[in-house]
């Protein structure tokens, strides 16, 4: 049995873990915290001073900028840019790749293992390689700066780690449970929609989290193949700071809903992120 000083010293360490992923989450969190401060200063407050000092005067706080930033066509308009970019590459990715991981999980056919293969080699492909030649190729079939071939790319470079994470979880499945269904007369699309979705669940769960949030924080791709007269709100907001250097009434709401959204989808879905990422790979 342990002693009462182990345990205690146990106890102790514990706490001290405790305390030190709580202070770390609340430094993490600063700059949104100053960000959503910012944006509920007038702009001669944010000149004078720093976000700081909204706590001595805190009656100064104001909801103008956010009136300013409703108001600001370029703005609204691109987040709706980018609500119809993120949604769709999302869903693709998603379908896509839960198709495909199915398929190399369970399914037979010529050369599987090296077209798995293949997929996982397009992981180390990094996306600059790739922006002069579909560059060209997008300018050839019509699809430069259009919110379609944003779409294409992301999905197009969302698909081998969608497949390789779906692929390894799906792998995990019980065979027996397959055969059985199989058994029952479950044909391959009823085995796939009643049987591996459900249990694959917090993978695709994860894959969507992941993919939400790098295609509503993309900047590069949004920069270069994007609508430049209808932008995301990444190059929206890079564009007002080169246009309006002052203009903070603008910029600071505009920085925070750009930043919360993305911010609300990884708290409200952490779990399934962190648990179908590590059975995905580990497995």
């Amino acid at each position: 049995m342990k002693s009462f000083a182990a345990k205690a010293s146990a106890r102790a360490a514990g706490g001290a873990v405790r305390v030190f992923l709580l202070l770390a989450g609340l430094f993490w969190l600063l700059p949104t915290v100053g960000l959503l401060l910012s944006s509920l200063r007038s702009p001669s407050d944010i000149a004078a001073s720093g976000w700081w000092e909204v706590f001595a005067a805190p009656a100064r706080l104001t909801t103008e900028n956010y009136a300013s930033l409703l108001a600001n066509d370029t703005i609204t308009d691109s987040l709706l840019s980018t609500v119809l970019i993120t949604v769709p590459a999302t869903l693709l990715v998603l379908l896509i790749g839960s198709l495909a991981g199915y398929a190399f999980a369970w399914l037979e056919f010529p050369g599987r293992d090296w077209w798995f293969l293949g997929v996982v080699a397009l992981l180390v492909v990094p996306v600059q390689v790739a922006l002069v030649p579909v560059s060209k190729l997008f300018g050839a079939v019509g699809l430069f700066e259009t919110t379609l071939g944003v779409v294409l790319f992301h999905t197009a470079f969302g698909l081998p780690f969608a497949i390789f994470l779906l692929r390894n979880f799906f792998a995990e499945i019980p065979r027996e449970l397959l055969e059985a269904a199989r058994l029952d007369g479950a044909g391959e699309i009823r085995l796939f929609t009643r049987v591996v979705l459900p249990l694959g669940g917090a993978a695709i769960a994860s894959l969507g989290i992941f993919q939400f949030l790098w295609v509503w924080n993309d900047m590069l791709i949004a920069l270069i193949f994007a609508d430049s007269q209808s932008p995301p709100i990444t190059v929206a907001l890079q564009q007002q700071v080169r246009q309006f250097g002052n203009n903070v009434d603008v910029l600071a709401p505009g920085a925070f809903v750009s930043m919360v959204v993305p911010l609300v989808v990884f708290f409200a879905f952490q779990r399934q992120f962190a648990s179908g990422v590590m059975a995905g790979a580990v497995k």
